[in-house]
């Protein structure tokens, strides 16, 4: 039996949704390989968490606990952390400094990617096409109408540049409202991004490498009831439809596929991840990867993989494996 720590919890807007995804990898793990541990980490307290209550506290020094009189240490980390610090790379990191191994990327693409504005700039400079953008840093002044106009006119997005779950985003229909926009942004961070509407149908792409061998999942649409799939559309039921497999073409299917297959070795993921593509008439743009996407039974990946004959327990068994053989 292996020791599974599955952290959970981080210091984000996300903190809620990660508690759900920590408890739904727990019910879920094979229970003949491993012996699971609910992890809650933040800035208040690292504890392991029991069901009748009980906390344990977490020796940071080794990543350990006492439990009945007895140490017990962790084989190996089960990362469903959305945010701060699970995916910017900073609790990565001090696993790396522990050598116990992790189900998500590495630190350095965590920073990477956590920090939307980073990313783009790399996807760009590799030849696939983003969203124009422009970054605004916490007390810095800036022009609403000269940004707007650079971006293309209205609608934009404004939204934090280092964040999930569409935590603190706004889609901006009028110049006197993109002040109020950047705010609510720089809440959740220390930077905003104000970023061209690009109008199409978003399509979410998971892919994951096991044993060497890559697996891109069946696309899914996602339609939202709102103005966009903003928080409460991805976690409200009957917000938002989750079509899989998408209800594209041939020939679209293939390119966002290729696309998702050449941008995970790019960035150098690893474990399972969600590119967010919106595809035009014309275009495929990139929005964003998530390097620790939802995880329940509703999460956009998970249907993915459930498409394909793989469940909650299979998927889970195959991201523990990847990093323990």
């Amino acid at each position: 039996m292996k020791n599974i720590a599955v952290v959970c919890g981080g210091d984000s807007g996300e903190y809620e949704i990660s508690m759900k995804s920590g408890r739904v990898v727990l019910a879920n793990l094979n229970r003949e390989k491993y012996k699971g541990f609910l992890v809650l980490i933040s800035k208040r307290k690292w504890v392991v968490l029991f069901e009748n209550g009980e906390e344990a506290a977490i020796d940071k020094n080794d990543f350990s606990f006492i439990y009945k009189d007895s140490k017990i240490v962790f084989d190996a980390v089960f990362n469903a952390i959305h945010g701060y610090p699970g995916e910017n790379g900073l609790l990565t990191a001090y696993f790396d400094l522990l050598n116990i191994p992790y189900t998500s990327s590495g630190h350095t693409t965590s920073a990477l990617t956590f920090h939307k504005d980073f990313c783009k700039r790399v996807v760009q400079s590799h030849g696939f096409r983003v969203a124009k953008s422009v970054l605004i840093n916490k007390d810095e002044s800036f022009d609403a109408s000269q940004i707007i106009s650079f971006l293309g006119g209205l609608p934009v997005f404004v939204k934090p540049n280092n964040g999930g779950s569409s935590v603190g985003i706004t889609k901006v229909k009028k110049l006197e409202d993109f002040q109020k926009a950047v705010q609510t942004a720089l809440k959740e961070d220390h930077q905003a991004m104000a970023e061209t509407y690009v109008q199409g149908r978003e399509i979410a792409c998971g892919v994951m490498e096991i044993n060497n061998r890559m697996i891109v999942f069946p696309l899914t649409e996602i339609v939202s009831k709102n103005e966009f799939f903003d928080y409460e559309a991805k976690y409200t039921k009957g917000m938002a439809d989750e079509i899989t497999p998408a209800p594209i073409s041939e020939e679209d299917e293939l390119w966002i596929k290729t696309t998702g297959a050449q941008l995970y070795p790019l960035l150098e993921c690893k474990g399972f991840v969600r590119f967010d593509f919106i595809l035009t008439a014309d275009e495929l743009y990139f929005i964003e990867v998530n390097i620790v996407p939802g995880i329940s039974e509703a999460s956009i990946l998970p249907q993915q993989a459930e498409f394909m004959g793989i469940s909650l327990s299979k998927l889970f068994e195959m991201a523990l494996e990847n990093i323990m053989s």
